[in-house]
């Protein structure tokens, strides 16, 4: 896998802001316009005024939410509200949290690492992009030259050795502590024995690196550091700019939850559990699975009990009834006829089926609105509860396995396949590129 670096890392100074608590943010991309102003409203040295400044009156090409940002993030350095970690570090970063009633801790680490285009090396993508969120964070990263929150990676570690070298290294050591919004505990802990760095930077050995969430930033940090080198010529192998902050976290890591994405559709509104069952054809086995938005629960424990990607729960509004798809043998056929250019395994997912099959082809859904996605069969019910959609499908997520397999194919699933629960936070480590 492409190299990992202990760093220097900026931090917040607890004696300069209190509680870390209060200074840190989930990623730019799940903040809310409410969410933003109570981030800002929380400290005034909080995180979301780097990761997302608010726009003012008044901005223009000169003064705006990025030169805002690039501000702040020189006056606390300046101020000393952020300080520079005294030897480069490695960053073991837990995260405790409770999903159905259980609590789980994921663990991993937190490293430069070195950039490779996807496609070209051993980092591996699993999502299409968008050009509209590069320029955004392009723009961002060149006023404030720095790596302001983490990328998510999943890398193979069967025996868990990588982490345990780390764990072990942080034995009865205190933790750097924030509890967020949602009650997730985060602790991070600096490691600067040269011997444990040098220790997990062999054992990650040729290991891929396939990134879970994050993969705008990381082809944005690919093209800042391309920007550089077409302004100012080669760079430095050692060049921070030819690294980007990564958090490391072994696949068979019991913390490793990924929930699924439920789809809610404003579309749909004639129809019924009848006449999608005609629609549906031979290519599903459909059957009624009950009546109401509440219904939905024991729907969805079925479908995540027989774990089948090819089962769908569907609810129709016309007649507020749940049908139980699952393909068969046909749809299987007409699935890998309508995605030729695709994966068996891509194809087998269930989000690719209601989007490639259903959706697009038997409902002919091309010009339907994107969908409001949402994780938890309680959101389901309380939308539908509300009548805000017409059509709801309930759906596998992908699996890590599932991860693995298309991003070695070099495909990228359809859109929201996989949730990654919790959200790392932004603001515990920034990653200075000056």
């Amino acid at each position: 896998m492409p190299e990992i670096h202990a760093f220097r890392g900026l931090r917040y100074d607890l004696g300069h802001v209190g509680s870390l608590s209060d200074v840190v943010a989930p990623p730019y991309d799940v903040i809310s316009p409410q969410m933003q102003e109570e981030l800002y409203k929380k400290h005034p040295a909080n995180v979301v005024r780097l990761i997302l400044n608010r726009h003012e009156p008044g901005d223009d090409d000169e003064n705006n939410r990025y030169s805002r940002a690039a501000g702040f993030l020189h006056n606390w350095r300046r101020e000393g509200v952020l300080f520079a970690e005294a030897q480069p570090a490695l960053y073991v970063y837990h995260q405790v949290f409770a999903v159905g009633g259980q609590e789980f801790t994921r663990r991993g680490f937190m490293a430069r690492v070195r950039l490779e285009r996807f496609g070209e090396g051993k980092v591996y993508a699993h999502e299409e992009t968008m050009s509209g969120p590069k320029q955004d964070r392009l723009l961002l990263t060149k006023a404030c030259h720095a790596n302001l929150s983490q990328i998510f990676g999943l890398y193979p570690d069967e025996g868990a050795g990588v982490q345990e070298q780390l764990e072990k290294a942080i034995a009865g050591e205190p933790a750097i502590e924030a509890t967020d919004h949602l009650g997730v505990v985060h602790r991070l802990w600096p490691v600067t024995d040269v011997a444990t760095v040098s220790a997990v930077t062999g054992l990650m050995g040729d290991k891929p690196m396939f990134i879970a969430d994050g993969h705008h930033r990381y082809e944005t940090a690919c093209n800042y550091r391309d920007d550089l080198v077409s302004t100012r010529g080669p760079i430095e192998p050692h060049d921070a700019a030819n690294f980007v902050l990564m958090m490391c976290v072994g696949m068979n890591d019991p913390g490793m939850i990924v929930l699924p994405t439920h789809r809610l559709f404003a579309a749909g509104a004639g129809l019924t559990a009848e006449s999608l069952a005609a629609t549906l054809g031979d290519l599903f086995e459909c059957r009624t699975a009950g009546r109401g938005p509440e219904r939905a629960r024991e729907v969805w424990e079925e479908i995540e009990t027989g774990g089948d990607q090819g089962t769908l729960g569907l609810f129709t509004r016309q007649d507020n009834t749940w049908t139980l798809a699952t393909i068969t043998s046909a749809g299987k056929e007409k699935m890998a006829e309508l995605a030729q250019e695709h994966s068996t395994d891509w194809c087998g997912l269930g989000v690719s089926i209601l989007h490639r099959l259903v959706v697009e082809h038997l409902l002919e859904g091309a010009d339907w609105e994107r969908p409001k996605y949402v994780h938890d069969v309680d959101e389901v019910v309380e939308n539908l509860k509300g009548g805000e959609a017409s059509l709801a499908a309930l759906v596998m997520p992908a699996t890590l396995d599932h991860i693995r397999s298309i991003s070695e194919h070099n495909e990228r699933m359809p859109a929201k396949s996989t949730y990654f629960y919790p959200k790392l936070l932004s603001g515990l480590v920034i990653n200075p590129l000056d």
